[in-house]
């Protein structure tokens, strides 16, 4: 019931695939991969991989607003979608995104849109009150990503987390943080939980994050 993974291929990908079985690929939110390396992506990736897109940066500076700037940024991300058999789009909306009243319609007429063009999807409101967030994605059968070191664990069944560094991506976590989050982790055992870590050392901590868990 655990996943863990990196926000993008933080070593060679050939070297990433023999350590990990999910990976949250960030080119996707600047432009779409080249058709070479995403159908390298595809050969190299061992059975059983998970690939998850972040969406197009688009989409945030709209502030979600639906309209023809969403429509075509979806459509572009849906090309990369089908060539990875890609099952997660994770949208991360930007700080300013505050949780008014115009702001979560946007946001919820969003959500339902895309919710049927993948299997699961995650959107990112930094700033929200986590059981906020965790209300819109009940409504919407979505995923509200939160930092289980800061936030706790949701209380649904399954879960996104995302690991953004303790002091910003440049920062690591060190084995105290480590421990303290394989803790947390572990009063859940049955929630399908998905630990994307997001910082500049995302493949050492996630992997020391792994062992803590004895997985």
């Amino acid at each position: 019931m655990l996943t863990v993974g990196c926000a993008g291929f933080a070593v060679p990908a050939t070297r990433y695939f023999k350590e990990y079985l999910f990976v949250e690929i960030q080119e996707t939110n600047l432009a779409v991969p080249g058709p070479g390396t995403i159908r390298r992506w595809g050969r190299e990736a061992p059975e059983g991989f998970e690939f998850a897109l972040l969406g197009p940066r688009e989409i945030t500076q709209e502030n979600f607003k639906p309209g023809k700037v969403i429509d075509a940024a979806l459509e572009s991300l849906a090309g990369v979608r089908d060539a990875l058999t890609a099952t997660t789009a994770v949208f991360v909306a930007s700080s300013e995104f505050l949780p008014n009243k115009t702001n979560k319609a946007n946001l919820k007429a969003f959500l339902v849109q895309v919710r049927p063009q993948y299997q699961r999807i995650v959107f990112e409101v930094s700033g929200w009150k986590p059981e906020d967030a965790d209300a819109l994605a009940e409504e919407t059968d979505t995923l509200a990503a939160r930092d289980p070191l800061h936030q706790g664990l949701s209380k649904r069944r399954e879960a996104y987390y995302r690991l953004p560094g303790p002091a910003g991506r440049k920062s690591r976590y060190e084995d105290p943080a480590i421990e303290e989050l394989a803790e947390i982790a572990s009063t859940d055992r049955a929630q399908k939980a998905h630990f994307v870590f997001a910082n500049v050392d995302m493949f050492s901590d996630a992997k020391r994050f792994r062992k803590a868990m004895d997985f």
